[in-house]
């Protein structure tokens, strides 16, 4: 009697990727990039008083600094009735050392007084944001923490 044997179908076997090692170098590459990244600091970080809705009645004791920010990025700067004076009119600097130099003048002599220094602050309404938050970094350099946003272009 013959004997018929089944001759079983050969598996075919399909070509595999291995991705564990794809994996491993994923994760590498996310820690380097997490480790190497800078933290910029941002607008919300900076420690400002900004004004309530109601006024104080009792004014402060030390005429407040007047900041003037044009669309064009110059700076203006005025105290006490004097003349607007330019002090930082190179628009793509993010520094403002001439600026932060007379805050920290400004800031002395109104903690000499015993009183807080208080800054107003105009922004022309085609300025660039970038310029009023490198003019905020400059005064929370200087530590000036109560700051007034005004539509007066000429306050007296």
């Amino acid at each position: 009697m013959p004997r018929h044997k089944k001759q079983e179908a050969a598996e075919e076997d399909e070509p595999g990727v291995d991705i564990s090692s794809l994996i491993d170098v994923c994760f590498l590459l996310l820690i380097y990039f997490l480790v190497t990244s800078t933290i910029v600091k941002k607008e919300q970080d900076l420690d400002m008083t900004l004004p309530s809705v109601a006024p104080s009645d009792t004014p402060p004791e030390i005429r407040p600094q007047f900041i003037k920010l044009e669309e064009n990025g110059y700076i203006y700067l005025k105290t006490d009735g004097a003349a607007e004076e330019l002090v930082e009119s190179d628009a793509d600097s993010r520094d403002l050392p001439t600026l932060t130099a007379r805050l920290e003048i400004y800031a002395s002599a109104a903690r000499n007084s015993s009183s807080e220094p208080v800054v107003q602050i105009y922004v022309e309404s085609e300025a660039r944001q970038q310029r009023v938050i490198d003019v905020l970094n400059a005064l929370a350099a200087t530590k000036i923490t109560k700051v007034t946003f005004t539509d007066l272009v000429d306050p007296k």
